[in-house]
């Protein structure tokens, strides 16, 4: 098995980021932190800053956002999700460049690993290696 990991961020010491084996990339669960480490109130803000984190990590393994095949949303308010659904999806559509094409799962969760978080976004990139 070829696997390659990219560990950084501020849990770098206990899991990576990113895990490549043959093509499949898998992404651990990006929260919404700009880099400058500050998160926005509303869920949107999260998620785009989500997007921005999970754009990172497939760089840094030659893939984009074009390589995701597999999405999961965990979020800790179902009903602000579905209130404001129809901006955070124009929104996403925006950073993807188009409708994406990948499954996805919305997860309602009580929490996330602090309080000051919305959403949490995990994914599954198919990188193909010519």
């Amino acid at each position: 098995m070829n696997k390659k990991l990219l560990r950084e961020g501020p849990y770098a010491d206990f899991f990576s980021q990113g895990v490549l084996v043959d093509n499949v990339l898998t992404l651990a669960g990006q929260l919404g932190d700009d880099k400058e480490g500050n998160v926005p109130d509303s869920i949107q803000g999260q998620m785009e800053n989500c997007y921005a984190n999970i754009e990172h990590i497939l760089k840094e393994f030659g893939g984009s956002l074009e390589n995701v095949i597999d999405e999961t949303w965990f979020v800790t308010d179902i009903e602000e999700c579905m209130t404001n659904v129809g901006d955070i999806f124009s929104s996403r559509e925006n950073i993807y460049g188009c409708k994406p094409e990948v499954s996805q799962t919305l997860v309602g969760v009580s929490a996330l690993v602090d309080q000051k978080y919305k959403i949490e976004i995990k994914c599954i990139a198919y990188l193909d290696k010519d």
